[in-house]
């Protein structure tokens, strides 16, 4: 009976093994996009406490924290932990072209969605065209 080894996860045991117990921030992977006069953005944040989530802006700076705890289990004997508890965090730079005061966040099944409206000055506008010549009609009542 032949066993392959795989070297990915090797290196993927071994990272884990250095990481444990530091305090780095975990993974938050996010979405984000335009629709329409707003930016959405959405991350994953399973199995943390709402009440843990902050979300704040100062200047163009946009920072998510969140905090998952570990469940504890009195006397459990654990056959496998994998869940990763601790802090999370994400930072954004944000353009001057959002509305800070109207940025709106809500958490619903693990996601927290971030919503945050373009400015009036940033939304794209229609400029109307002004002619400088007065129509033919006009021209020749002048003229006459």
């Amino acid at each position: 009976m032949a066993m392959s080894f795989d070297p990915f996860s090797e290196l993927d045991r071994l990272a884990a093994g250095l990481l444990q117990g530091r305090s780095a921030p975990r993974v938050m992977p996010v979405d984000l996009y335009r629709d329409q006069d707003r930016y959405v953005l959405n991350a994953d944040l399973p199995g943390v406490d709402p009440g843990s989530v902050d979300v704040d802006v100062d200047g163009q700076l946009l920072t998510i924290r969140a905090q998952r705890t570990v469940a504890s289990a009195d006397g459990a004997k654990w056959l496998a932990q994998e869940r990763p508890a601790g802090s999370y965090l994400r930072q954004f730079s944000i353009g001057e072209g959002v509305d800070t005061a109207g940025i709106s966040a809500s958490y619903d099944n693990g996601v927290l969605s971030v919503i945050i409206p373009v400015s009036e000055k940033a939304k794209p506008r229609k400029i109307e065209v002004q002619s400088q010549t007065a129509p033919v009609d006009e021209q020749k009542t002048l003229t006459s």
